[in-house]
């Protein structure tokens, strides 16, 4: 068996397996404008170190992406590619991200899930994340 590796995403070179990931990994990523380059390049400016990919024999079978402000952590689009789910990489993705943000100072992160991603639900609920009855909001602004 090979070894999986996490390693910090490399633009551009990755972005095209990473969106492809993206694209088929189900209702739970839901593709925006904010996912295209130039706006993936404007989120590497602020905290390269919280984009992950999980890698193995060169292919990328997995991804996290995670930002911090100063005061709370957020994480977005952690996805694995479907033949490879149930085998530890979403955990291994989310255990290193939880790490970097911890080693940032961050003490509590966020994360949005729909409400019909049961498989998503009890994955996170499984890994000590607590559902929070809020209202999400968004707005584009440009």
């Amino acid at each position: 068996m090979t070894q999986i590796i996490i390693r910090e995403f490399q633009f551009p070179d990755d972005y095209p397996a990473i969106y492809d990931l993206w694209e088929h990994a189900g209702s739970g990523i839901q593709l925006r404008r904010s996912d295209e380059p130039d706006e993936i390049q404007k989120k590497l400016q602020r905290d390269p170190d919280l984009f992950l990919v999980a890698e193995e024999s060169g292919k990328i079978i997995g991804a996290v992406m995670g930002g911090f402000d100063g005061r709370r952590g957020m994480m977005y689009h952690l996805a694995v590619d479907e033949s490879r789910r149930h085998q530890g990489i979403g955990t291994m993705l989310m255990e290193n991200l939880e790490t970097r943000l911890r080693e940032k100072g961050c003490i509590r992160y966020y994360l949005m899930v729909l409400k019909d991603n049961q498989e998503s639900i009890h994955f996170y609920k499984t890994h000590g994340c607590e559902p929070m009855d809020l209202i999400v909001f968004g707005k584009n602004i440009s």
